[in-house]
């Protein structure tokens, strides 16, 4: 049996129909969502090294805040691209302070204007003071959870919201640790989780 001899006008359709795919999956990883991987422990026990995660990267498109717990991706601020770090990489911490906030690390321990903050994964006390520091305008100021180990605002700084490139919503490997980030109920902002 023979297959009949495709017309050069379907292939060229079925060209464009690939094409046409391949265009749409690199807007929305460019645009929408992109997978990462985390390179470090900063993020320990929340992320592991290793872990690939999905980043949502319209909010910090919209403008329109990102909330207080919620763990952010980045690209190198100024101050690290300025003393040799990679400019093309790509940070990840956990935003605990928004513009205006007053943030203090003190006997071992995280506040936010003048109030404890509870921090459930941490398994150790800070062991640095840092502090207090008000938040500027159009800036965050970012900590990893693994704070004794972590490269971040107590460093560097508060974090320019125009480096943002979005928010981690999804571990997708390994299958056995699988799921969405967890990010602070409404209205529990004086509680990171």
């Amino acid at each position: 049996m023979q297959t009949p001899p495709q017309s050069p006008g379907s292939a060229v359709k079925g060209w464009r129909s690939v094409l046409l795919w391949l265009g749409l999956a690199l807007l929305l990883r460019w645009a929408v969502i992109e997978p990462r991987w985390i390179p470090s422990g900063s993020m320990l026990p929340t992320l592991q090294l290793q872990d690939r995660i999905l980043v949502e990267k319209i909010r910090p498109k919209l403008g329109s805040g990102v909330p207080l717990g919620s763990i952010v991706v980045f690209r190198a601020p100024e101050q690290l691209v300025a003393a040799g770090y990679d400019p093309a990489a790509a940070l990840i911490k956990r935003v605990i302070g928004h513009p205006g906030d007053v943030v203090e690390i003190r006997g071992g321990e995280l506040l936010r204007n003048g109030e404890a903050v509870a921090e459930p994964w941490r398994t150790e006390a800070i062991d640095y003071s840092f502090g207090p520091v008000t938040v500027p305008d159009h800036h965050l100021l970012v900590l990893g959870d693994n704070r004794n180990a972590s490269l971040d605002s107590h460093v560097w700084g508060p974090l320019p919201e125009q480096d943002l490139i979005g928010t981690a919503v999804l571990r997708y490997w390994p299958l056995n640790r699988a799921g969405l980030i967890r990010f602070p109920a409404p209205g529990a902002d004086n509680q990171l989780g």
